[in-house]
C-alpha cells in the first residue's frame, strides 16, 4: 500500500476504528521520541514532547504502529507503555 492510497493528498486526517489520525502523527511520534530520549534536551523541550507524545497515543494505538514496530529505547519504552495503560483504560471509561 502506499501513502496515497491511505490518505490522498487532499486529505489530512483519515478516522480508524472511530480514532481521528492526521497526516504526520507518526512523524510527529518519532521528531517527539527523539527529544524526549535526548539527555541534552532542556526539561520544558522533554516536557513538551512528553505531552505531545500522550496527546497522539490514541491515534498511535489505532494505527497500530505499536503492534508491528517497538520501542528500542528501553526507558521510553516503559513510559509509553505507562501512558498507553492510562490512555486507554481513560478512554474505555468515557
Amino acid at each position: 500500500m502506499r501513502a496515497e492510497q491511505l490518505l490522498p493528498d487532499h486529505a489530512d486526517h483519515i478516522d480508524v476504528r472511530g480514532t481521528s489520525i492526521r497526516k504526520g502523527t507518526v512523524a510527529a511520534f518519532l521528531a517527539n521520541a527523539r527529544v524526549w530520549s535526548d539527555t541534552h534536551a532542556s526539561e520544558t523541550a522533554r516536557a513538551q514532547a512528553a505531552a505531545d507524545i500522550v496527546d497522539a497515543l490514541s491515534a498511535l494505538h489505532a494505527t497500530g504502529l505499536f503492534e508491528v514496530l517497538a520501542i528500542r529505547d528501553p526507558e521510553l519504552r516503559e513510559w509509553i507503555d505507562a501512558q498507553m495503560t492510562r490512555v486507554l483504560s481513560a478512554e474505555v471509561q468515557s
